[in-house]
Formats: structure tokens, sequence, C-alpha cells
């Protein structure tokens, strides 16, 4: 059985820094790629960011330049490095692991992140 396990939201002021991180254990065939979405409440989910096993990653514009993500392969861990956070950035973050096998993805529980003052 497949578990992802996130740690490091929070809360924290306007300007400030957050490190999430996700680690997968359990049976998974081949990662793709890892990454981070997100819900902010009454809005719809969108993808924050996402890497592939060769590095290549996505941002979406809001957080381009202000967020970095990164993974170790061999720990199977996917980090997202948050700075100069927004109240706009608040959201409950879901990591998500695309396997290539087709079909094959998992999901995080969620970790809050709060900005603000």
């Amino acid at each position: 059985q497949v578990q992802l396990v996130e740690s490091g939201g929070g809360l924290v002021q306007p300007g400030g820094s957050l490190r999430l991180s996700c680690a997968a254990s359990g049976t998974i065939f081949e990662i793709n790629a890892m990454g981070w979405y997100r819900q902010a409440p009454g809005k719809q989910g969108e993808l924050a960011a996402s890497i592939t096993t060769n590095g290549s990653v996505k941002y979406a514009d809001a957080v381009k330049g202000r967020f970095t993500i990164s993974r170790n392969n061999a720990k199977r861990t996917v980090y997202l490095k948050m700075n100069s956070l927004k109240p706009e950035d608040t959201a409950v973050y879901y990591c998500h692991v695309d396997g290539v096998v087709p079909g094959e993805e998992y999901w995080g529980q969620g970790t809050q992140v709060t900005v603000s003052s």
C-alpha cells in the first residue's frame, strides 16, 4: 500500500517562508512526476508545481519566482520551498505522485498553509 506523508504546513505571516515535504512509502513500480496541488476555500484546485524524474519542472503562474520544487529520487521525497508568501497562497496543499503505469497516481492527505497577519 502506497502512502504519501506530508509535513511542513502551518501559519505564516505575509512575506514569510515555509517548506513542505512529502515522502512516498510502499510499492510503486516507478515514479514519473511528483508535485503539489493546492485548493483554496471556494476555489477550484490547481497545480502549484511539479517535477519529473529527470528534473523538468512546472509552476503555476501565480507562484513563479517565489516557489521552488525539488525532489530526492532515492528517498522518493518531494519538497516545495515557498518564499514571499501571500494571503492568496492560503490553501490546503496536496502532494501528488504520478507513476509511469497509466492510471497509477497517489494523493497525500493534505497540509494546511495559512498566510495571515
